[in-house]
């Protein structure tokens, strides 16, 4: 089974464990970088296209094809779905279409798609500018939450409560639309939709993440995981335990809301990160991404509920149903949080020998090296790392995490670019 995983812009090492994860399965993964370094992937199946134009990497693309036939084309980056969809368009390989794609990559054009299909979302506004956001504000009353268009990994995503907030965070926003890395790792020559703000209502209850995947006319629910964060003004996403607390007719109603919510963003075959939130009791969909949960989501899915988002991404890249069923948890406990410092730039990250050995830990990544810069709200949302741990219980495993986490040194300095 030949694959080929892209990338317009290469997020460092990112995905390379997970590239790994495919390999493990029994895969040939080979990998095209728009832009990447020279040693990203083994010599003989890694390619940089040298542009970040879309229509540069499709021509790379299907050079390589014709010498090597994939199967199929993946991504593990939001900011890879677009470009993916475009790829396999143009290679005759199985996708979304670059139209469910871009619908679910542009949170304004997902909210549009979960308004024409019914599915329960909040209430929501597109502001390109300061004046039109604050009469939004007043349409739709406080407290309100803003986020680019085009975000990831809750970057410049912000709570307001008032008018004047509303005026500070929105600026806020704007400049990180310009800045976000996220974004500017997109392929040029896209057309991704709206690229501004969106204003939605604030829900008030519990969050939850769903690994999911859509298949014809069914979405199976592989794992859900519980969002623990004490909520400010912005949103770290950094605490979450599995499996989850909801009741069998709570997951009955959020599985109807995912299914609606996928099937209006035009997608039957895909692979899913749902996002869902409560507010008065009922779930609302937050957002479905097509690619699995990042940081450790899919080991949680694996240990929590059986279920393998890496496998499926695998499966329904080369038109292969996906071994899924209805959610199924399990009696370990797993808690995962991101390792979250101050700003400044790294000087070093120290990990205690023998850390990721310990088998009370599935999961620790440190992301950061140094010299890498860490932006913390409202300036970004930088992280060092990954770290889960599993236990008998949620008090047992977060205490596990907590514990760990504490142990990890790490020494900034103040200034960074």
């Amino acid at each position: 089974m030949k694959l080929l995983a892209l990338e317009a812009s290469q997020n460092a090492t990112y995905y390379v464990s997970r590239y790994q994860q495919v390999e493990a399965l029994g895969a040939e993964l080979y990998v095209l970088n728009g832009l990447g370094t020279d040693d990203f992937w083994e010599s003989s199946r890694y390619r940089i296209a040298g542009s970040q134009q879309i229509e540069d990497i499709i021509t790379a693309a299907k050079e390589w094809h014709a010498e090597e036939d994939f199967e199929g084309v993946l991504t593990f980056s939001e900011s890879g779905v677009v470009a993916v969809a475009a790829v396999a368009e143009a290679l005759g390989l199985p996708g979304i279409g670059v139209e469910a794609a871009r619908t679910s990559r542009n949170k304004y054009l997902m909210r549009q798609a979960h308004e024409r299909g019914g599915a329960a979302h909040p209430a929501f506004r597109f502001a390109a500018d300061v004046e039109t956001a604050v009469a939004a504000g007043a349409e739709l009353g406080y407290p309100l939450i803003l986020k680019p268009t085009l975000g990831a990994a809750s970057n410049f995503v912000f709570k307001v409560d008032d008018p004047e907030e509303m005026r500070v965070r929105f600026a806020d926003v704007m400049t990180g639309i310009e800045t976000m890395t996220w974004a500017l790792m997109e392929a040029d020559g896209l057309d991704l939709g709206p690229n501004g703000v969106i204003i939605e209502g604030y829900l008030d209850g519990h969050e939850h993440l769903i690994e999911a995947v859509a298949w014809d006319d069914e979405v199976y629910l592989g794992s859900i995981v519980d969002r623990i964060t004490v909520e400010s003004g912005t949103f770290d996403d950094d605490v979450h335990h599995a499996p989850t607390s909801l009741t069998p007719e709570q997951v009955e109603e959020v599985h109807r809301v995912v299914r609606t919510a996928a099937h209006a963003q035009g997608l039957r075959r895909a692979v899913l990160h749902a996002e869902i939130r409560f507010h008065q009791g009922k779930p609302f969909v937050l957002e479905i991404a097509v690619r699995p949960g990042g940081g450790g989501l899919d080991h949680m899915a694996r240990i929590s509920a059986g279920h393998d988002p890496i496998r499926c991404v695998a499966d329904v890249a080369r038109g292969a149903r996906p071994e899924v069923s209805a959610y199924s948890p399990k009696e370990v406990h797993t808690a995962a949080m991101c390792l979250i410092s101050g700003s400044g730039t790294v000087a070093s990250v120290e990990v205690p020998e023998g850390a990721a050995e310990d088998p009370s830990v599935f999961f620790l990544k440190i992301t950061a090296t140094p010299g890498t810069v860490i932006k913390r709200p409202p300036a970004g949302n930088n992280i060092l790392g990954f770290l889960g741990a599993r236990g008998a219980s949620l008090e047992e495993a977060l205490s596990t995490a907590h514990v760990m986490a504490s142990r990890i040194r790490t020494e900034m300095r103040p200034e960074h670019a």
